[in-house]
């Protein structure tokens, strides 16, 4: 699907940190909405191969973080508490009350601070039920590539006119995080990357790659939150993923041994694309 494509089926809402791309689908269900929340550095585009499926049970709600995909770029510091902020405003503009959580990646993180303020009452909607897929929920576990390191050692500010990775740059970055033998399209690819830059987005990285510090500091409240919150929890991780590592999800459900947990053989860290058919039967369960 490409860039004009996906704008086509989402509208732009206004809120404090800019204007935000959602994408809405309404299903025949009648659970709780799905809310998913996408990760770094990519867009709420990674799940368009398996809409059908998370729409099949009810209403969904992708959107882009502010700094990602169509959503405004503001050059600024980004921070995962205004991202939660962003979530819950979101919400409250969408009238949502009730949600069924799925994140990735960066999301996990996302959520993570969404399920803390639920445990502390002050969340301002309810989480009836959680999928979460991989993401670096265990920082001392994770793999980061080099790109990642490179982008956190510089400073915090927009790269120059001209300067950060290009389409090609960004494709063999995306390229890299998915198991060797993945098929998935190169029109993704293309796509995805295509999204990052869109705007500017690419010269924006050594700002948003700073939710890895975030995440260094409040480990102990987000992936204390993903383990305790009582709302039940499915685990589907793609084995393979050279950054989120398989022990991370081992190591979850130790914590969570009421989780029920997916193993997605040979696939890697964008298991919604390598692997939609696993993915979607897996998450098809976990929404049932």
């Amino acid at each position: 699907m490409s860039i004009d494509e996906w704008r086509a089926r989402g509208r732009k809402v206004s809120t404090a940190n800019g204007e935000v791309f959602v994408v809405e689908e309404s299903g025949p269900g009648t659970g709780d909405p799905v809310l998913v929340l996408h990760g770094f550095p990519t867009c709420s585009h990674d799940w368009a191969a398996v809409l059908p499926v998370l729409a099949s049970r009810g209403p969904v709600v992708l959107f882009d973080f502010p700094g990602y995909g169509l959503s405004a770029k503001r050059d600024r510091a980004y921070s995962l508490y205004d991202q939660a902020d962003t979530v819950e405003e979101l919400c409250g503009h969408l009238g949502l009350t009730s949600v069924v959580l799925v994140t990735h990646d960066m999301g996990d993180s996302v959520g993570g601070e969404l399920l803390a303020r639920s445990l502390d009452g002050t969340l301002s909607f309810a989480v009836s039920r959680r999928v979460l897929t991989n993401g670096s929920i265990y920082l001392d576990l994770a793999h980061l590539t080099d790109g990642q390191k490179l982008l956190e050692s510089l400073p915090d500010a927009a790269l120059a006119e001209g300067a950060g990775p290009d389409l090609n740059g960004l494709a063999a970055a995306l390229r890299a995080t998915l198991a060797p033998d993945a098929t998935v399209a190169e029109s993704w690819l293309t796509t995805a990357a295509g999204l990052i830059a869109h705007d500017g987005g690419n010269r924006l990285l050594p700002r948003l790659i700073r939710y890895l510090s975030e995440r260094r500091i409040h480990e102990a409240r987000w992936t204390g939150a993903i383990e305790r919150h009582p709302a039940p929890l499915t685990i589907i991780w793609g084995d393979v993923d050279p950054i989120a590592v398989w022990p991370m999800a081992e190591r979850l459900e130790v914590a969570r041994p009421d989780a029920k947990l997916v193993r997605l053989v040979g696939v890697g860290h964008y298991p919604m694309l390598e692997d939609p058919v696993g993915f979607g039967e897996a998450l098809a369960a976990a929404l049932a």
